[in-house]
């Protein structure tokens, strides 16, 4: 009854217009949602393949053809992943170099981008240009000047040195996004804060930091992604077994003489669950902090 009252009011061409509209932004949202469903399947079947493999018995795994489901799952790999190899060292190397390395990386980036932002000095904008420009090198082409400035310092085959390595890598980056989140962030709201007495560390951490946090936590998440999977830097640096990262050491499971793909996949498994939490307990940081940083540039 309200349409056909609507209808009365507008001619048939605009009606017309109006149901192309419709039908043109229907299509649209469908395509956009199964586009998004498309790429959903193709990203989640690794990991299913993945954790299937890691429960199949042994005799399923490189079966012809292959089966999509298993009904004699265990965690038999599970229980050979710990007790045959140094996995846990592994992972509990990779847990302490990224986590040190990302809150380094923050410590320095948050630091250097407030700088950048909120004092003026000669070539400031250059020196924020030349940083990222910076990233823009392979790692491939720092990673032996690095191992020789490493060795020179001692620091070779240490965690320390890997954790100085990851955080010299993504600070550029790190401190270009967060100079792009402290820009939006009004300079007024700390200048109010100044004049109502609060000193310029107090207005930093009760004002510009919490503003500034999911900025932090998104750049965060990119800098202990980079620690977490990196092969390169572990594999130059570390040749002690006991300090070895994930990557190197799933890596030495594939060139041992013997493949347990059961094996190989419960680390895989392991290996992502980590990083996974830490992604979905800070996302939806990760997401505001993604849109704030597009703000200014």
């Amino acid at each position: 009854m309200l349409l056909f009252r609507i209808s009365s009011f507008l001619d048939p061409q605009e009606i017309f217009e109006m149901d192309r509209i419709f039908h043109r932004s229907w299509l649209r949202q469908a395509f956009i949602y199964l586009f998004a469903l498309l790429l959903t399947v193709v990203c989640a079947a690794p990991l299913f393949w993945m954790a299937l493999t890691s429960i199949k018995p042994d005799q399923e795994i490189l079966s012809s053809p292959p089966t999509l489901w298993t009904n004699q799952g265990s965690l038999d790999a599970y229980a050979r992943l710990f007790a045959n190899t140094n996995f846990f060292d592994y992972l509990q190397n990779s847990l302490v170099v990224a986590g040190v390395a990302t809150l380094l990386c923050i410590f320095v980036a948050t630091l250097a981008g407030y700088s950048i932002t909120r004092f003026r000095f000669w070539g400031r904008e250059t020196f924020a240009a030349t940083t990222l420009f910076t990233y823009m090198m392979a790692p491939i082409m720092i990673v032996i000047p690095f191992f020789i400035l490493m060795r020179g310092l001692g620091l070779n085959n240490t965690h320390l040195g890997l954790i100085l390595g990851y955080s010299a890598f993504a600070l550029p980056f790190s401190l270009w996004l967060l100079r792009s989140f402290f820009q939006s962030i009004p300079l007024e709201l700390e200048e109010a804060a100044l004049i109502d007495g609060a000193t310029r560390p107090q207005a930093v951490r009760y004002v510009i930091v919490p503003l500034a946090l999911p900025g932090v936590i998104a750049t965060s998440i990119f800098t202990f992604i980079v620690a977490w999977n990196d092969y390169l830097f572990a594999r130059i640096m570390i040749s002690s077994d006991k300090l070895k990262t994930l990557p190197v050491g799933v890596q030495d499971l594939m060139d041992s003489s013997f493949l347990d793909w059961g094996v190989i996949m419960a680390a895989g498994v392991v290996a992502t669950i980590p990083a996974l939490i830490f992604f979905i307990a800070v996302q939806r940081f990760l997401i505001a902090g993604w849109g704030a940083g597009g703000v200014k540039g």
